[in-house]
């Protein structure tokens, strides 16, 4: 009986902390460094051109390519913590024109 009470705690943790994710904070803080000028090469955020030729190769395309780096963007980019699906929040944020 102990073990699941735990477990629901650890579910209820975390179902909270998928709730809590917060796309344009989380752009703020990791990616908007360098995509908020489009430095080394990164596709501008909000920029529906830049984005265009990207989104074509597909969304899991995209978030490997976030994963593992690509170019001049480090593995995970700066968002270390972040899951796929937040990877994907960010990109069709940034991919979105404002």
């Amino acid at each position: 009986m102990k073990k699941l009470a735990v477990m629901a705690a650890v579910l209820a943790a975390l179902s909270t902390h998928a709730q809590a994710f917060d796309v344009a904070a989380k752009y703020q803080q990791s990616c908007s460094v360098c995509h908020a000028n489009a430095v080394a090469g990164a596709p501008k955020s909000f920029d529906k051109a830049a984005w265009e030729p990207r989104l074509a190769k597909g969304m899991a395309t995209l978030v490997s390519s976030v994963t593992n780096g690509l170019n001049a963007m480090p593995p995970r980019g700066l968002c270390m913590d972040c899951t796929a699906d937040q990877y994907q929040q960010l990109i069709n944020y940034m991919a979105a024109p404002k």
